[in-house]
C-alpha cells in the first residue's frame, strides 16, 4: 500500500512538472505562434487569459514585459542579456537531447542509472539543460508571466529531482549515495558547496518547500521588475515640444529632434492632437520609427502588411529573431544608400522616410508626470493616428487614423 502511494505521488508530480515545463515553453513560444498562421487560433484560447490578468492592477503586471522587446537594447548590458537569450536557449535544448539519447540508450541495453558523460558534473542535468532553454526564452520574450511559470517550473522539477533520488538511494544504496556526495544536483559540486555543505538524503517538510518556492519566485519575479526599471531609465525617450518621443535606436533621436517640430507645426496633425493635449493627466507618446518597421504592428494597426502572422515566414522569421536578435530592429535605419543618386528612386525609398504613431497615454485616478511613466505596467496606451515623413525634405507624406487596438486587436504587447 505504501509502495503504492509513493508511486502514485511521484506520477502525480511528474505530470505537474511535465504540465508546468509545456506551459512555461507555450508561453515563451508566444512570439513564434503569434508571426504563424496559427496566432489566430492560438490567441482564440490565450487572450481571454491574458485579458483576464489585465484587468486588476494586482495581476496586470504578469502580462508586462521587463526586457527590450521592439526597441534595440539601448546599452552593452542588455544588448548581452537579450544574446544570452538565445545562446541560452540553443545551448540548453542541445545538452538536453544529447542527456536524453543517453538515457534511453542506457535503458535499452539496461545499463543502470546514468553516470557518465554529463551525469559526471551534476546529477540532473537534463532538468539544468531545461531550465537553461526556458529562461533563454523567458528572456528571448519577456512577459513577466514567463518568469512566473519559469520560477514554477523549477520548483516543481526540484521536487521531481528530490523524489528521484529518494527512489534511487533505496534502489542501490551507498552506490548512490557516494555519486551524490561527488556531484551537484544542478550546479558542479564546487559551486553548490558555497551554499549547500552536504546534499539532503531526508525528505524535506512542508514549511521549508514553500520557503523555496517563495524564494525562487522572489528571485524570478523580482530580478524581472528590477531589469525592467533599469530598462525604463535607459529608454531612448526624449520629450519634444508636449509630446514624449520613443525610438528605435538611439541614433535615430537625433532625426526625430528635426522633424517631429515640423510635423507637430501641420495643421492636420495639430488639429488631431488637440482633443488629446486637452486630456488632463493624460500624456501623448509617440514611436519614431522607420516606415518598413516590422513590428509598429505591436504598437497600433498601421495595416494588415505588419500583421506579421499575415507573412507566412515563420521559420525564416524565426531563425532570424534567434541566430540575429538585432537585425529586425535595425533594418531601415540607414540615412543614405550606397551607390544610389538623388534622384525619384533615392526620394522614393523607404529608408528615407519615418513613421510617426502617436498614442494617447493614461492611467485610472492618478496623473502622469514624467515621460518614464508612459511605460508603467498600468498605464493604458491608446493608438490615435500615425504621420509619414520625408527624413531629407520633411514633407509630410501621409496622415492616417488607426484602430483603437494593435495589429493583433486586444492582445497586449511589448510597450518598448
Amino acid at each position: 500500500m505504501i509502495e503504492s502511494v509513493n508511486t502514485n505521488q511521484h506520477g502525480g508530480r511528474r505530470w505537474a512538472a511535465h504540465g508546468a515545463i509545456v506551459l512555461s515553453f507555450v508561453v515563451a513560444l508566444e512570439f513564434v505562434i503569434m508571426i504563424s498562421p496559427f496566432a489566430f487560433v492560438f490567441y482564440s484560447v490565450f487572450n481571454p487569459f491574458l485579458l483576464a490578468l489585465n484587468q486588476s492592477p494586482l495581476t496586470r503586471w504578469l502580462t508586462a514585459f521587463f526586457l527590450p522587446h521592439m526597441i534595440v537594447p539601448p546599452n552593452e548590458l542588455l544588448k548581452v542579456i537579450r544574446i544570452f537569450g538565445s545562446w541560452s536557449f540553443l545551448g540548453g535544448a542541445a545538452v538536453f537531447l544529447i542527456c536524453a539519447a543517453q538515457i534511453y540508450v542506457g535503458r535499452l541495453f539496461r545499463k543502470g542509472p546514468a553516470l557518465k558523460g554529463f551525469y559526471t558534473i551534476i546529477r540532473h542535468p537534463q532538468y539544468a539543460a531545461l531550465a537553461i532553454a526556458a529562461l533563454g526564452l523567458a528572456l528571448m520574450w519577456p512577459r513577466f508571466l514567463t518568469l512566473a511559470l519559469f520560477a514554477a517550473m523549477l520548483f516543481l522539477y526540484w521536487l521531481l529531482a528530490k523524489n528521484e533520488e529518494h527512489r534511487m538511494l533505496n534502489r542501490f544504496g551507498d552506490s548512490y549515495r557516494s555519486y551524490m556526495e561527488q556531484t551537484g544536483m544542478f550546479l558542479p559540486r564546487f559551486i553548490e558547496t558555497v551554499f549547500i555543505r552536504k546534499p539532503a538524503t531526508t525528505q524535506i517538510g512542508v514549511g521549508k518547500t514553500f520557503a523555496i518556492l517563495a524564494a525562487l519566485l522572489i528571485v524570478c519575479v523580482g530580478s524581472g521588475f528590477i531589469l525592467r526599471t533599469y530598462t525604463v531609465h535607459h529608454l531612448p525617450l526624449e520629450q519634444i515640444g508636449n509630446v514624449d518621443v520613443i525610438t528605435i535606436t538611439k541614433d535615430d533621436l537625433e532625426s526625430a529632434r528635426e522633424l517631429l517640430p515640423t510635423a507637430l507645426q501641420d495643421l492636420t496633425v495639430a488639429r488631431k492632437l488637440r482633443d488629446a493635449q486637452s486630456r488632463s493627466g493624460h500624456r501623448l507618446l509617440a514611436y519614431f520609427i522607420p516606415i518598413d518597421y516590422v513590428m509598429q504592428g505591436m504598437i497600433a494597426d498601421t495595416g494588415p502588411e505588419w500583421k506579421l502572422f499575415q507573412h507566412h515566414k515563420t521559420f525564416s522569421m524565426i531563425a532570424e529573431y534567434i541566430m540575429h536578435p538585432f537585425a529586425h530592429l535595425t533594418s531601415g535605419h540607414a540615412h543614405h544608400m550606397a551607390g544610389m543618386t538623388h534622384d525619384a528612386a533615392m526620394y522614393a525609398s523607404p529608408m528615407m522616410k519615418r513613421r510617426i504613431i502617436f498614442l494617447d497615454v493614461s492611467t485610472n485616478g492618478r496623473a502622469l508626470s514624467s515621460p518614464f511613466e508612459d511605460f508603467g505596467i498600468n498605464t493604458q496606451r491608446t493608438p490615435l493616428f500615425f504621420v509619414d515623413v520625408h527624413l531629407h525634405t520633411d514633407e509630410i507624406l501621409q496622415v492616417k487614423d488607426t484602430p483603437t487596438g494593435s495589429g493583433w486587436g486586444s492582445v497586449p504587447t511589448p510597450m518598448f
